[in-house]
């Protein structure tokens, strides 16, 4: 039986690195960071004090100015990257019947959610100042309601969920959406992730943990250092990458662009701990093994690997180690990104940064590059392309993902012609 092909046709971004599409392009490719220091409040006696923060982004061009009170900034970041996705899909919500309307699902994966909503409301309940509180303290802080007014701002009535996995929740999303359209549940889907837990009590409760970097606080962009050995914790970051995935033939038939197609989905989980990962490459390799069986394809004819690379000392070691497993003597000739390097870590959200970063290398045939990779730690030894992007043409691609509680996600993608 063979099964319905599952293709991009849409693509929406809010990054700490640009707004749109083309500005997250425009600076991915040549290694822009987007760290910087927190300006949402003072950090001065945290322990931490950059981020990947979008402070120009305007939250009141995307909701309701009586309404923001309400509602958590990851609403008008996922409403934003939804409407640049919708747009660059050739889709007009507008214009829809109520039936096509219920054919259009919604995934949204995220880690964080709505913490950051939940925190201001209990310090201004227990500051004292109770009347500022909303009145949806508590429906507003569930992960539930993300995808829910998603829904309601464009009129989507077919499946509306989330998925909250840690690390790996984006990725999980797509590869949901993708399964769903190719058991025939709904021939498209809004998918993607979205994340804002920037809050002193969140930063407070990471580097309680000692996942946070502590060492470039005088220079935020150098912060964020996968594979460099003198990594020593993320970059906890903000953003929002949304896509349209459609069955093949419906997207051919209303003529839609095509940037790539969906063609394998891994995830395993090692069982192991809550936070740390085992020093075992085998899960998070079998998660790649997975994917790659599915889509068919041998790891020779991989051109392009965008990695998880968080910059915590551990993970990055494990997830080299990964990629070899699964990739064999192939592994150290596929160029690889880690473009937390240049945006932090948008926790459940990262996933579907790689992806918008793997479909802008396919389209322009560059591989962005690994920022501050100036110290070459000696076990993360493969081609993370450091400093300067490369030209490449790259027909297969794999976005690799490693998270808390031991979880593993990997999506394989071909480029249509």
């Amino acid at each position: 039986m063979t099964l319905p092909r599952v293709v991009i046709t849409g693509i929406g971004v809010v990054s700490p690195n640009g707004i749109g599409k083309e500005a997250f392009c425009r600076a991915i490719l040549a290694g822009k960071s987007g760290v910087k220091r927190i300006s949402r409040f003072d950090p001065s006696e945290l322990p931490v004090h950059v981020a990947g923060e979008i402070p120009e982004f305007d939250e009141l061009a995307w909701v309701d100015p009586r309404e923001r009170k309400h509602v958590s900034r990851v609403v008008p970041l996922a409403v934003a990257a939804s409407a640049e996705a919708i747009q660059d899909a050739g889709l007009d919500p507008a214009a829809m019947s109520m039936e096509e309307k219920r054919e259009i699902g919604i995934i949204l994966g995220t880690g964080g959610g709505a913490q950051e909503f939940s925190e201001e409301q209990y310090r201004l309940w227990h500051s004292g100042h109770v009347k500022q509180v909303s009145l949806f303290c508590i429906p507003s802080g569930t992960m539930g309601t993300i995808p829910s007014e998603v829904s309601m701002r464009f009129g989507f009535r077919g499946y509306s969920h989330v998925v909250t996995a840690g690390c790996t929740s984006s990725t999980d999303a797509l590869g949901y959406a993708y399964q769903h359209i190719q058991a025939g549940v709904q021939p498209l889907f809004l998918v993607g992730g979205v994340d804002s837990a920037i809050t002193p009590g969140i930063i407070k409760g990471y580097s309680m943990l000692r996942a946070l970097t502590q060492s470039w606080n005088q220079e935020p962009e150098r912060a964020s250092r996968p594979f460099s050995a003198d990594r020593d914790g993320f970059v906890i970051a903000e953003g929002s990458w949304m896509f349209i995935l459609e069955e093949y033939e419906h997207a051919r038939r209303r003529g839609a662009r095509v940037y790539a197609e969906i063609i394998g989905y891994g995830s395993t989980c090692e069982a192991f701990h809550r936070v740390r990962m085992s020093e075992s490459p085998e899960e998070p390799a079998r998660a790649l093994t997975l994917a790659l069986e599915e889509s068919g394809i041998a790891p020779q004819d991989v051109q392009y690997v965008n990695l998880h690379g968080t910059s915590t000392e551990m993970n990055d070691r494990v997830e080299t180690r990964a990629l070899k497993l699964a990739l064999g003597g192939h592994a150290g000739r596929i160029p690889m990104s880690g473009l937390k390097s240049q945006i932090g870590h948008a926790q459940g959200a990262c996933g579907s940064a790689s992806v918008a970063a793997t479909l802008i290398a396919m389209e322009h045939g560059k591989v962005p590059p690994t920022i501050n990779l100036e110290v070459r730690d000696p076990e993360c030894d493969l081609d993370y392309v450091p400093d300067v992007g490369r030209a490449a043409q790259i027909e297969h691609a794999i976005c690799n993902c490693v998270g808390f509680g031991s979880k593993n996600s990997a999506l394989v993608l071909r480029k249509v012609a």
